[in-house]
């Protein structure tokens, strides 16, 4: 029997639950269904790399259950979560309505954000969250290089330090981590940050990968999911566009701290494709 075997008996009989089935097991958590009142939910056992995991329990918390799964219990070691049994977004993406996808996700993304209080103590701030753009940048200064990353730092330190409508956010918002429920489409799997809302724009303009690979890239495709975002979340295109840049900028910084080079180049024309709409007079759209 493994710790994890042993941790899942526990929260069984701690939690009253019964017929646990494995899901899913990742770096941060082992992922099972269980019943609990003869109701599938789902449960987290969280493994040590699981800290996104808590802060991602301080964002449900925080969203209450609107515009994504409810926080039924939790503690440092697991969490038991309402459970999205449906469909994800991707279905739709592949039966070529990727639009009704988009404006899915900008739906989501409203309910998510239509709480605007003060956020939970100990969450991650997007100041945090963007360290490894600027420790990239810092590197390539001291190489006495212009790049992406030396052009990016600056306007995410600025960005930073004046957020419009600062929320708690999912900051990780993509097809495939919003499901159909019987409360409708639910988001599930956040990273717990705050900051502002636009960022939890960005991601989703770089996906669904699993549907186009490197076709994701697409300039078209990507302006014009841009409009649907930023018209149905009431924020300017070019300011969609701006958090695209810093978010896939980001995105590729992590790529090159782990040294794992997955993706980089996609990411990385995702980033120049942006930055080339920086300056798009938003009265043309």
């Amino acid at each position: 029997m493994t710790d994890y075997d042993v941790l899942l008996q526990h929260y069984v009989t701690a939690w009253k639950l019964a017929d646990p089935q494995p899901v899913a097991q990742t770096p941060t958590s082992h992922v099972y269904t269980v019943t609990a009142d003869q109701t599938t939910v789902i449960l987290k056992i969280l493994t040590p790399y699981g800290v996104e995991e808590r802060m991602g329990a301080l964002a449900l918390r925080h969203f209450n259950g609107r515009g994504a799964v409810r926080l039924l219990h939790s503690d440092d070691g697991a969490h038991l979560l309402e459970y999205a049994g449906g469909e994800d977004l991707t279905g739709l993406v592949k039966n070529g309505q990727e639009e009704t996808a988009t404006a899915i996700i900008a739906d989501v993304i409203n309910a998510l954000h239509a709480n605007d209080a003060a956020p939970p103590a100990g969450i991650t701030t997007l100041r945090q969250w963007f360290r490894a753009l600027f420790v990239q940048a810092e590197q390539d200064r001291r190489r006495g290089l212009d790049t992406i990353f030396t052009r990016a730092a600056p306007l995410a330190d600025s960005v930073l330090a004046q957020p419009r409508e600062p929320r708690v956010l999912h900051g990780d918002i993509h097809h495939e981590n919003i499901r159909r429920s019987a409360r409708g489409w639910l988001a599930f799997d956040p990273k717990g940050l705050y900051g502002e809302r636009t960022y939890d724009l960005a991601n989703t303009l770089c996906n669904p990968f699993s549907v186009y690979g490197r076709a994701v890239a697409d300039e078209a495709r990507i302006l014009r999911n841009a409009a649907v975002l930023a018209q149905q979340c009431n924020i300017e295109r070019p300011r969609v566009l701006l958090f695209l840049y810093l978010y896939a900028c980001l995105s590729a910084s992590w790529t090159l701290e782990e040294a794992i080079g997955w993706e980089i180049d996609n990411i990385m024309h995702i980033a120049e494709i942006a930055e080339r709409h920086l300056n798009d007079d938003s009265r043309s759209f």
